[in-house]
Protein backbone atom coordinates (compact mmCIF):
# COMPACT_ATOMS: atom_id res chain seq x y z
CA UNK A 1 0.00 0.00 0.00
CA UNK A 2 1.10 3.55 -0.75
CA UNK A 3 0.79 6.52 1.61
CA UNK A 4 -0.38 9.90 0.30
CA UNK A 5 -0.64 13.35 1.80
CA UNK A 6 -3.63 15.44 0.72
CA UNK A 7 -3.48 19.21 1.14
CA UNK A 8 -6.15 21.62 0.01
CA UNK A 9 -7.09 25.27 -0.05
CA UNK A 10 -10.88 25.56 0.10
CA UNK A 11 -11.42 29.05 -1.19
CA UNK A 12 -15.14 29.41 -0.46
CA UNK A 13 -16.86 29.04 2.87
CA UNK A 14 -19.29 26.17 2.48
CA UNK A 15 -20.02 22.71 3.78
CA UNK A 16 -17.23 20.36 2.73
CA UNK A 17 -18.62 17.26 4.48
CA UNK A 18 -18.73 15.39 1.15
CA UNK A 19 -15.00 15.96 0.68
CA UNK A 20 -14.27 14.70 4.18
CA UNK A 21 -16.48 11.64 3.60
CA UNK A 22 -14.64 10.86 0.36
CA UNK A 23 -11.26 11.09 2.07
CA UNK A 24 -12.42 8.92 4.98
CA UNK A 25 -13.78 6.36 2.49
CA UNK A 26 -10.20 5.39 1.68
CA UNK A 27 -10.36 3.56 5.00
CA UNK A 28 -6.97 4.19 6.56
CA UNK A 29 -6.46 7.89 7.21
CA UNK A 30 -5.41 10.52 9.70
CA UNK A 31 -5.88 14.29 9.78
CA UNK A 32 -2.78 15.81 11.39
CA UNK A 33 -3.66 19.41 10.47
CA UNK A 34 -6.87 21.23 9.49
CA UNK A 35 -6.29 21.12 5.73
CA UNK A 36 -4.00 18.10 5.62
CA UNK A 37 -4.95 14.42 5.52
CA UNK A 38 -2.79 11.34 5.12
CA UNK A 39 -4.32 8.23 3.56
CA UNK A 40 -3.24 4.73 2.60
CA UNK A 41 -4.35 3.60 -0.86
CA UNK A 42 -3.40 1.47 -3.86
CA UNK A 43 -4.57 4.27 -6.18
CA UNK A 44 -2.21 6.71 -7.90
CA UNK A 45 -1.97 10.39 -6.98
CA UNK A 46 -3.83 11.47 -10.16
CA UNK A 47 -6.63 8.97 -9.41
CA UNK A 48 -7.02 10.32 -5.88
CA UNK A 49 -6.95 13.92 -7.17
CA UNK A 50 -9.66 13.16 -9.74
CA UNK A 51 -11.78 11.37 -7.14
CA UNK A 52 -11.65 14.28 -4.68
CA UNK A 53 -12.20 16.98 -7.33
CA UNK A 54 -15.70 15.60 -7.88
CA UNK A 55 -16.82 17.16 -4.59
CA UNK A 56 -14.73 20.35 -4.63
CA UNK A 57 -15.36 23.75 -6.18
CA UNK A 58 -13.55 24.51 -9.45
CA UNK A 59 -11.34 27.15 -7.83
CA UNK A 60 -10.30 25.06 -4.79
CA UNK A 61 -6.63 24.08 -4.64
CA UNK A 62 -5.60 20.46 -4.16
CA UNK A 63 -2.21 18.75 -3.78
CA UNK A 64 -1.83 14.96 -3.53
CA UNK A 65 1.71 13.76 -2.80
CA UNK A 66 3.02 10.24 -2.26
CA UNK A 67 4.98 10.00 0.99
CA UNK A 68 8.11 7.94 1.50
CA UNK A 69 9.92 7.02 4.71
CA UNK A 70 11.50 10.38 5.45
CA UNK A 71 9.20 12.56 7.53
CA UNK A 72 9.24 14.83 10.56
CA UNK A 73 6.53 16.67 12.49
CA UNK A 74 5.75 18.72 15.56
CA UNK A 75 2.61 20.05 17.31
CA UNK A 76 0.04 18.15 15.29
CA UNK A 77 -3.67 18.75 15.86
CA UNK A 78 -5.33 16.20 18.15
CA UNK A 79 -2.07 14.50 19.16
CA UNK A 80 -2.33 14.95 22.92
CA UNK A 81 -2.03 11.20 23.55
CA UNK A 82 0.51 10.66 20.73
CA UNK A 83 -1.92 8.45 18.75
CA UNK A 84 -1.34 10.60 15.66
CA UNK A 85 2.42 10.18 16.05
CA UNK A 86 1.99 6.42 16.44
CA UNK A 87 -0.17 6.31 13.28
CA UNK A 88 2.41 8.27 11.28
CA UNK A 89 5.27 6.08 12.47
CA UNK A 90 3.31 2.97 11.50
CA UNK A 91 2.46 4.10 7.96
CA UNK A 92 5.32 6.44 7.03
CA UNK A 93 8.22 5.20 9.11
CA UNK A 94 10.63 6.54 11.66
CA UNK A 95 10.47 10.26 12.26
CA UNK A 96 11.25 12.90 14.81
Amino acid sequence: MKVYQINYDLRKQRNYDELYKKIKAYGTWCRPLKSCWIIVSEKTAPQIRDDLRQVMDNDDGLLVTRLQQDAAWVNLDSDKDKSMTDWLKKYIGAAS
